[in-house]
């Protein structure tokens, strides 16, 4: 494996890294630091928590700091947590040289936010709706000289079917300069994005990583009637806590809602960083090999070890074998002791049936540990 400075990495960001406890350039950053640095578009494919943000932040920082003037760079992403997670990189990595980075998210005030883009910010991290809004509603900013244009989870933005996002991109692309590099980063690659390779971009590098998932990750299933599925969810929390009471869990489902648990819809499968996150549980068989990707990688993230455990009924088999031949990997099963779950049925069932009864719009979890929840998602 290289090391950063023999990719083209300057002193100042190869200690900044350092100072970070990042040593080594992982895959997608070994590989694609080098074209962007030459000037090249770029996209790139990997894993999550393989280090794609940093992939892209590094080579971002050392072009500007050549060169810092105005909005230099804007990079475009589904989600505002994940808006705040890649400023951060931004800021701690580019502290030395004084980086000033303005976050335009929705929930925020947009004349505190107007006032920060007339500031000319090096970059923004921005959600495309609103930052669409305030290109409609204001001529204080402009974006018309950024050098970098990067759209990070890539496929979500670009996903057909998604017209808010496509509306709001038109506007944003409208807005910035048809001479820029432009960098699309995702941890799947789908058919639009595939399209845009050969389309949209000037004969952009590509790079995709072989490994859909990490090898620091134990990839379990358990086979259960659905009828006894939320049996079986409650069973694992009950042996997970009580094995690692210092362990957190997140539970992917349809609804949302926590006991040193983070229970969430797919809004939350993408970019986030949650260091303390040992266990996934997918209480619904994804529909999708990539939405399986997105969520496991929540756990076994920067070389950390996790659990995934995937509730397949006997509905779901078709499902599995779907994510099976996308990650080119077999799920093992995961050893559970039928009797424990049957000793728990009832009560679980009952407890489901008091929450419908009075409507309480969570998950029976809530009402079967009694402990206090809070909604993401």
């Amino acid at each position: 494996m290289s090391d950063f400075s023999s990719l083209g990495l300057s002193d100042w960001l190869i200690q900044q890294c350092k100072q970070m406890g990042i040593s080594k350039p992982t895959q997608v950053q070994e590989n694609c630091m080098p074209p962007i640095l030459e000037g090249r578009d770029c996209m790139g494919c990997a894993k999550t928590g393989s280090g794609k943000t940093a992939a892209f932040v590094l080579p971002v920082l050392q072009k500007l700091s050549e060169d810092p003037y105005g909005i230099f760079c804007l990079v475009l992403t589904p989600t505002r947590e994940l808006a705040y997670q890649i400023a951060e990189q931004f800021r701690v990595l580019g502290k030395p040289m004084g980086l000033r980075d303005c976050i335009i998210v929705g929930g925020m005030d947009m004349i505190t936010q107007a006032l920060e883009l007339s500031k000319k910010p090096h970059v923004v991290v921005a959600t495309p709706g609103r930052l669409a809004d305030h290109i409609r509603s204001s001529d204080t900013f402009s974006i018309k000289k950024i050098q970098f244009l990067i759209l990070d989870e890539a496929d979500r933005l670009l996903e057909q079917g998604c017209t808010d996002f496509t509306k709001d991109l038109e506007v944003i692309l409208a807005a910035v300069p048809v001479k820029r590099q432009t960098l699309l980063f995702s941890a799947t690659l789908t058919d639009t994005l595939q399209e845009l390779k050969g389309i949209a971009m000037n004969k952009p590098f590509f790079w995709e990583s072989k490994v859909r998932t990490v090898e620091e990750l134990d990839q379990r299933y358990i086979l259960t009637p659905e009828k006894v599925k939320d049996a079986y969810l409650v069973h694992l929390i009950q042996k997970f806590q009580d094995e690692h009471d210092d362990w957190s869990i997140m539970i992917f489902t349809n609804t949302c809602n926590v006991f040193k648990i983070l229970i969430a819809t797919d809004v939350a499968s993408r970019g986030l960083d949650i260091p303390t996150v040992q266990v996934v549980i997918n209480h619904n068989t994804p529909g999708l090999p990539k939405i399986y990707i997105h969520r496991v990688g929540r756990t076994a993230r920067a070389g950390r070890h996790g659990v995934s455990i995937t509730l397949v009924t006997q509905y779901d088999i078709h499902l599995v074998h779907s994510i099976e031949g996308q990650i080119q990997a077999k799920l093992k099963e995961y050893p559970v002791e039928e009797k424990e779950v049957l000793k728990i049925l009832t009560q679980v069932n009952v407890a489901r049936r008091e929450c419908e009864i009075v409507q309480i719009p969570i998950l029976f979890i809530h009402r079967y540990f009694c402990c206090e929840y809070v909604a993401v998602g």
